[in-house]
């Protein structure tokens, strides 16, 4: 299970896993997301994205990030320390981190991820911090979607009033 920290505790515990080892390197992967509904595409995704390396941390959009980005009206469904709360449940995750800006880029350059990731919807080159993580010999990656399997279609169906 993982840790719904601040930023200053996660560059703490990185820092001490990072030199825990001196033989190996944790590979340190981050994915950032508003994650307003909590689903099994999401599930998947992160999955598949700690299988990448060796710690995940997941960076999540405060309530006025959220709402800077125009998900719809309403959005986001549920607060922030909520969905912080069910991220950090989840096997696969290893941090959550929330952040009010507008973008992740911040995070991405203070933590410096051996593997930055996105769902399908985002090119590689399209990545926020992927020239910052390149630059540094890392990787971006952009995982494939589920399909049907998305926050949109999820509200969709609850409009609709169908299970």
């Amino acid at each position: 299970m993982g840790q719904v920290v601040t930023l200053p505790h996660l560059m703490m515990d990185l820092s001490h896993r990072r030199n825990m080892s001196p033989r190996r390197h944790p590979r340190v992967v981050f994915t950032n997301g508003c994650f307003d509904i909590l689903h099994v595409g999401h599930s998947r995704y992160l999955r598949d994205a700690r299988l990448l390396g060796d710690i995940l941390v997941v960076g999540v959009n405060s309530n006025a990030s959220v709402q800077r980005l125009n998900k719809g009206p309403g959005r986001p469904i549920q607060d922030e320390a909520d969905r912080a709360e069910l991220l950090a449940s989840l096997a696969s995750v290893d941090f959550v981190v929330l952040f009010d800006e507008d973008t992740p880029a911040e995070i991405i350059e203070q933590i410096a991820p051996d593997i930055l990731v996105k769902g399908g919807d985002w090119a590689p080159e399209q990545i926020v911090g992927s020239k910052f993580v390149l630059a540094r010999g890392g990787e971006v990656k952009s995982l494939p979607f589920h399909p049907g399997r998305s926050t949109t279609a999820l509200l969709a169906r609850i409009g609709k009033g169908s299970g």
